[in-house]
């Protein structure tokens, strides 16, 4: 019998804790399984339930006091037993990881070419420069990563850009396995298309295996031969994937299907209503809540349980525009954001003209209060750079950001500062927000003293409600963690958390759940949706994620090479697309209810 490319044999891993007699917490508890060449397995399960851990652990990158038992084993040989050198050689060269976090592997101080340069340099010297350069060159326009970008830095990226230059990163080398931590977390669903047929196609043509964790179903099963489900540090069910999203045994696994289904929950009213465009979308109490889940589930024969891992009623999730009059809450009109790039100085000496970037180019829309405008398109495309564009965090090239009547283009440093308390931005990384060196409750807690609404009693109180609501319970001991200390989708929730502590007008949210699983993504977005409603809040909610969009917005803005190219109600963008970007969007999203083999 041919041993197994890799195996894990009853891995159990704990973290240090920093207090003295506590009992021990296994963040992987006694977990088994095998990969084979050219397998595809997929690793799902809720934020913090030990995904990202067991993907460290077999590269041994866990902190050195982290408690670990059981085996690792990759081609026969102890990954545990290896020393420096060969685990130098061991990373990138058998196993490559492409991390959740793509700035964890990108250095802000060397070039995107640079960081190519270097990976082949290390493993491969027997290169010249003019070899490495063309491979990784290559390798970067696999991922979309055009030539002329070589020169820049990491945070003249995207965070969907710099997700793709890390997995580029992860298959110049072209490893026997790669772990895939969460890798299209920030890409939208054509880019991310594209990067997992790539990753499958070298799967199948070099005998390459996959490990990917992933908290999305739909995706797992639409690129993965196998699923195992991960649950509280345990894999509580593995199998086929026909067989786990046909016939799930485990109640936990059920849940997630049942919050998978919720989301996507589509076709099911559209096809009862016809194509009714916002009629269509304001129906989400019925058709489109649990009825329209039960509905897809049935196509596939998947029990809707009534588990012990309940998923919250979705109330109105589309909801009407809450307005009482024709003024916007925010208009921006004719919104340019340019960006040259200059060139080393040889390129500067024979080029004429410099190259121009256009972020955002002459985008214009209105938003008002009570309203959810979602705004989506492929990573790069310019929804970041016009968000940060409308809070001021980089001026415009041209144009105009109203905010109540008031243009935020014209006003100082110190206006500005004061209006933010009514403007506050979820960021896509969580660690944009978050200092390492501060704790849960003081990251929370600084905006109420940054605007100097609440003494330090006060602020307790309220990070502690503000913690309970977004589900990171026991408070107490969430408060008093630090960021390093929380998986990524719980960092997710700490950014949320401090974004509504000052009880802002407008919440721009820039992926705020693309981090988190499908059943605490419908907690999530229910919790900012009882919210919009108990502090008449308005979002401009940033996501690639279609089925996030379809759930949560009242209107959608499609974004495509910085200009929005599509803009109008839910139900009608999804029933009756005008622009054939919008089309090609929503054929690459992948719907759970139609993986039927």
């Amino acid at each position: 019998m041919t041993e197994s490319l890799f195996c894990v044999e009853n891995l159990r891993v704990a973290y240090p804790s920093s207090q003295s007699g506590k009992k021990l917490s296994w963040a992987v508890n006694d977990v088994s399984f095998t990969l084979d060449a050219g397998e595809r397995l997929g690793l799902v399960g809720e934020s913090g339930c030990g995904k990202s851990t067991l993907g460290r652990a077999a590269m041994r990158l866990l902190p050195s006091a982290t408690q670990i038992e059981g085996q690792v084993k990759f081609a026969g040989k102890s990954v545990f037993d290896l020393n420096s050198s060969q685990l130098r050689q061991f990373r990138g060269e058998a196993i490559a990881l492409v991390f959740q976090d793509p700035m964890t592997r990108l250095d802000p101080l060397m070039t995107i070419g640079d960081h190519c340069l270097e990976t082949l340099r290390a493993h491969q010297p027997e290169l010249s420069r003019r070899q490495s350069k063309t491979k990784a060159i290559a390798t970067l326009e696999a991922v979309n990563i055009p030539e002329n970008r070589w020169e820049q830095y990491p945070h003249e990226f995207s965070g969907g850009m710099r997700q793709r230059v890390a997995i580029a990163l992860a298959l110049l080398l072209n490893p026997k396995l790669i772990v895939a931590d969460e890798p299209t977390t920030s890409l939208d669903v054509t880019v991310a298309a594209q990067i997992l047929q790539e990753l499958t196609r070298l799967c199948r043509e070099r005998d390459m295996a996959l490990l990917l964790i992933s908290h999305d179903l739909a995706m797992v099963g639409e690129y993965c031969g196998r699923i195992a489900v991960m649950y509280q540090g345990k894999i509580v069910e593995t199998g086929a994937v026909e067989t786990i999203l046909r016939q799930p045994s485990h109640e936990y696994t059920k849940s997630l299907l049942e919050a998978a289904l919720h989301l996507q929950a589509v076709e099911g009213a559209e096809g009862a209503e016809g194509a009714e465009g916002a009629e269509g979308a304001e129906g989400a109490e019925g058709a489109e809540g649990a009825e329209g889940a039960e509905g897809e589930a049935e196509k596939l024969n998947i029990p809707i349980p009534n588990s012990q891992f309940p998923i919250p009623n979705s109330q109105t999730t589309n909801n009407k525009q809450q307005t009482t009059n024709n003024n916007p809450l925010l208009q921006v009109t004719n919104l340019k954001q340019y960006f040259t790039l200059e060139g080393n100085f040889i390129e500067q000496l024979f080029k004429k003209e410099s190259t121009v970037i256009k972020a955002v180019d002459n985008v214009s829309f209105s938003l008002y209060t009570g309203e959810v405008l979602g705004l989506v398109g492929e990573s790069g495309c310019g929804k970041s750079t016009l968000s940060r564009t409308i809070l001021q965090l980089m001026r415009p090239t041209s144009g105009s950001v109203e905010f109540l009547g008031e243009d935020l283009t014209q006003l100082n440093r110190q206006s500005l500062r004061t209006i933010r308390r009514q403007i506050q931005m979820v960021f896509q990384d969580p660690n944009a927000c978050l200092n390492p060196l501060m704790t849960v409750g003081e990251s929370i807690a600084d905006p109420l003293f940054i605007h100097q609404v609440a003494d330090t009693t006060q602020a307790k109180i309220q990070v502690k409600e503000m913690l309970e609501r977004v589900g990171l319970t026991p408070t107490d001991d969430y408060y008093n963690r630090y960021p390093g200390e929380l998986s990524g989708g719980q960092q997710q929730r700490v950014a949320i958390a401090r974004a509504l502590i000052t009880r802002p007008n407008l919440l721009i949210c820039d992926e705020p759940v693309s981090m988190l699983d499908a059943s605490v993504q419908t907690q999530v977005l229910e919790l900012m949706q009882e919210l919009k409603a108990e502090f008449n809040l308005t979002y401009l909610f940033i996501t690639h994620d279609l089925w996030v969009a379809r759930f949560f917005c009242d209107r959608i803005a499609v974004m495509n090479s910085g200009q929005i190219v599509e803009l109008g109600p839910t139900g009608e963008l999804f029933t009756n697309p005008q622009h054939p970007y919008t089309q090609t969007l929503l054929d690459a999203a992948p719907l759970l209810a139609k993986q039927q083999g």
